[in-house]
């Protein structure tokens, strides 16, 4: 009898604790309840990926590549080049055809200067007056084709090597050394680091409560291991799309939605190395600001 006592004890207080236990719970999420802002618009959306493939503006042969994928590029660091001998033979030739040009120019125009006044004193006919005329305006024209040529032929020798864009990363190594490529042809696929935004979507029904410049607060689902929370960015509304459209497929919330909704776009003030591209984020608005 003793016994089932002792047990029926242990039984009670067992289900006291959990009692306790489950009333702390609730009591815990009635809290959060309370402290949620009812003004608050929670939508959800991506980190946006945005990548430019670079390429040669010229043909020829790949001499080297300088970054492999994962590696960081800076604007205007050169990250690849052509075999550019034959480019530098085409700009020695341009700038001898300069020389030339020029000198035929120089003969024609003193030519010109010097004869062409003979021809008020009836000196010179007038058919020798239009042959000197001519072949000066013809020197100058081909000096000055001579002139473009060259440029050209720097630009071409300039075109042998691939500047970085902007900052970013090498994502996809197109091309190898050695390759024989043609003009415009993808040798790298870079993504760029700024500006950063995320793409989301609003319903029609909070689109009128929304508007540029407002400021908002992004979460990622990255736990931060300093605080023990969730990173948060600083952000705001840069961009509203005037135009309607169904909700993508890749748009993830918790509640129903609308079916038609409007694209926004957030430029994050904070970026940091961790918020990266295509990350999934959750954007919290207060309406009331």
């Amino acid at each position: 009898m003793k016994k089932e006592v002792l047990s029926f004890q242990n039984v009670r207080k067992k289900l006291t604790y959990i009692f306790a236990v489950v009333l702390a719970v609730v009591a815990y999420f009635i809290t959060l309840e309370c402290k949620k802002n009812p003004f608050e618009l929670t939508l959800y959306g991506n980190v946006e990926i945005r990548q430019v493939t670079v390429g040669f503006q010229v043909p020829g042969k790949i001499l080297s590549m300088n970054k492999e994928e994962g590696d960081t590029v800076t604007k205007g660091e050169v990250i690849a080049i052509l075999d550019d001998v034959d480019y530098k033979n085409s700009l020695e030739k341009a700038n001898a055809d300069v020389k030339k040009a020029e000198a035929i120019n120089r003969e024609a125009s003193l030519k010109y200067k010097r004869n062409g006044p003979l021809c008020l004193n009836n000196v010179l006919a007038k058919q020798d007056y239009d042959t000197l005329l001519s072949n000066k305006d013809r020197a100058e024209a081909d000096y000055l084709a001579a002139v473009a040529t060259e440029k050209l032929a720097k630009n071409k020798l300039e075109y042998t090597r691939i500047c970085a864009p902007d900052n970013g990363i090498i994502t996809t190594r197109i091309q190898e050394p050695g390759a024989i490529v043609a003009a415009g042809q993808g040798i790298y696929t870079i993504c760029k680091n700024r500006p950063m935004w995320v793409r989301s979507y609003v319903s029609e029904t909070n689109l009128g409560n929304i508007k540029y410049g407002m400021k908002v607060k992004v979460f990622t689902d990255t736990i931060d291991p300093k605080t023990n929370e969730l990173r948060t960015y600083d952000g705001k509304i840069g961009y509203i799309s005037p135009v309607a459209e169904f909700t993508p497929k890749t748009v993830q919330s918790t509640d129903q939605r609308e079916n038609l909704v409007y694209r926004i776009r957030v430029y994050i003030d904070n970026v940091d190395e961790f918020l990266r591209q295509g990350m999934p984020t959750t954007i919290k608005i207060d309406l009331k600001s």
